[in-house]
């Protein structure tokens, strides 16, 4: 093994790139290894069609955390250019023919929700404001590192600090509602609030994407809070694009790497890590070539990490037990459709920026899990779409139009058939459910590719579909994620380490997993 690095990372995914930005800028030779012939995992920009380019499976703005940006300096790589805010950030047409639409002005929403309610109108700007200082603890979780329960340290304590600031914030009946709300299903909370069900159905999705789990399951405030952590809009998350799509958000977390010297390799497969006497000290490619580094971090999820990199002898069998009770249960799929022009929604078209929702209310979501829950896609499915190209014009050839959208529920399991047989049906009732709102749509359908959760886990290696690495579940989450005793991103193995979705704070284009991860490596890091 000629070739010598500090630290390889395992994967070029958001996370890993910014894991291995953080030790490049701290001085350390990183190599990034890329199976795909793009950096970016998930969060890629693709061609499906000739002139038509998607964000093939995370879209939006990113929600990359404020210290990222800040620390990898990524606006001297042109991130706020990149960024194309909308404005309303949402909107929820409604079966009537109505439409709830979300303004960043909040006195404009206020206004909107009357429409639908005056109580709720009234009570908006409380919860919002409440939420909003939840919130704010939340992140300080996300960026903690996990203790190590129950053997607590002075370095957990410390950690601990992060909760503590703002925390200290908050009013006793504000933190006791920190711990009230976190275990809490969305649907209970949002009752507590609110009585339409239009914008309650609008608020608990951002709780269920990437579940399995329906609207009515404890612990969906959670996952609620942890989306809306990085930044929101009257609690919901910033909407927009990146222009030029999400790939073009991971080419300048690259290109910042690279910045402080991180080496990145794409269309290179890692066949095993190699492990010597407990330790591993490098990495064998599926070309034969051996790279060593006295550090390697893996990117890809857990699973795959200990089953398929690792050979089983050198991995502890109670770890590997544990490994394998880790619930992925990826229940999305993503359908991506090229135009001919653009459909006519029953809404203003100014609200077609940014993100439509298809969510009519919570009993129609809690339906929508059932189906999930008994290995069956959902026929009436909760839908989030987005046109980018009314932005971002470059992404259609002219007059045209690229729309995508993120389907819940379609489980990775089905019980009595299987994706290839179900890719077609599938497709078809994602766009039955999209054509009420939009009627003229089946008819300016020039392309369509559905991507099933198994079409997540073989072309971008979400294992079972699952956009988190392991469901974000009360029983999977802070010191219980990826498996109890293992949550602070070390690994039976020495020097390696995990810094991807599947640990600690889990799913979302946060970039939070890969540093925290990199926080831990330099704290270990001996010359």
């Amino acid at each position: 093994m000629a070739n010598h690095y500090d630290a390889i990372v395992i994967g070029g995914g958001h996370n890993g790139l910014v894991c291995a930005a953080y030790l490049a800028k701290a001085g350390r030779k990183v190599l990034v290894l890329e199976r795909r012939p793009m950096v970016g995992g998930a969060a890629v920009t693709e061609e499906l069609f000739p002139g038509f380019k998607f964000s093939a499976c995370a879209d939006g703005l990113g929600r990359l955390f404020p210290h990222i940006i800040h620390d990898l300096r990524l606006h001297k790589h042109g991130l706020p250019a990149l960024r194309l805010p909308a404005d309303p950030v949402l909107a929820a047409p409604q079966p009537d023919g109505g439409c709830l639409t979300i303004w960043r002005d909040l006195n404009r929403t206020v206004e909107e929700i009357a429409r639908f309610s005056k109580a709720d109108a009234a009570r908006y700007p409380d919860f919002v404001a409440l939420m909003s200082k939840i919130a704010s603890v939340v992140a300080g979780l996300m960026t903690m590192t996990p203790p190590n329960v129950p053997d607590l340290d002075r370095g957990d304590l410390l950690e601990l600090l992060k909760v503590a600031v703002p925390a200290r914030k908050l009013s006793k009946k504000e933190l006791h509602n920190v711990f009230r709300v976190l275990p809490m299903p969305i649907s209970d909370l949002l009752d507590e609030w609110f009585e339409s069900d239009a914008l309650k159905a609008a608020l608990a999705v951002d709780g269920i994407n990437g579940l399995s789990l329906g609207p009515r399951q404890a612990g969906t405030a959670y996952v609620w809070l942890t989306t809306i952590a990085s930044g929101h809009v009257g609690g919901f998350p910033d909407a927009g694009i990146i222009q030029g799509g999400m790939g073009a958000l991971m080419q300048t977390i690259a290109s910042a790497a690279g910045s402080f010297g991180a080496e990145i390799r794409t269309g290179v497969e890692v066949a095993q890590v190699i492990v010597k006497e407990g330790r591993a000290t490098g990495v064998a490619l599926s070309g034969g070539e051996e790279v060593s580094a006295s550090i390697v971090i893996s990117n890809a999820d857990p699973r795959t990490t200990f089953l398929r990199l690792l050979d089983s002898q050198d991995v502890d069998s109670v770890f590997l037990r544990e490994l394998g009770n880790i619930k992925y249960r990826g229940a999305a799929a993503r359908v991506h459709l090229a135009l001919e022009a653009l459909p006519a929604f029953s809404v203003d078209p100014t609200a077609l920026r940014g993100l439509i929702r298809i969510a009519p209310g919570i009993n129609d979501l809690e339906r929508a899990s059932d189906d999930a829950k008994y290995g069956r896609f959902s026929r009436q499915p909760c839908l989030d779409v987005t046109i980018p190209s009314l932005s971002d014009p470059a992404l259609a050839p002219a007059g045209k139009h690229v729309l995508s959208i993120h389907a819940q529920y379609a489980p990775y399991h089905l019980r009595e058939c299987n994706w290839a047989d179900q890719r077609e049906a599938l497709g078809e009732a994602v766009v039955h459910t999209l054509t009420p709102y939009a009627p003229n749509l089946q008819s300016l359908i020039l392309h369509s590719r559905v991507l099933t959760p198994l079409d997540l886990e073989t072309i971008y290696g979400l294992p079972e579909g699952s956009y988190s690495h392991g469901e974000m579940t009360l029983d999977q989450f802070l010191y219980m994620r990826p498996v109890p005793g293992w949550a602070q991103y070390r690994t039976p193995i020495r020097n390696l380490y995990l810094c991807g979705a599947g640990t600690h704070p889990g799913g979302g284009v946060t970039g939070v997993p890969g540093s925290n991860a990199a926080r831990e490596v330099l704290k270990d890091w001996r010359p």
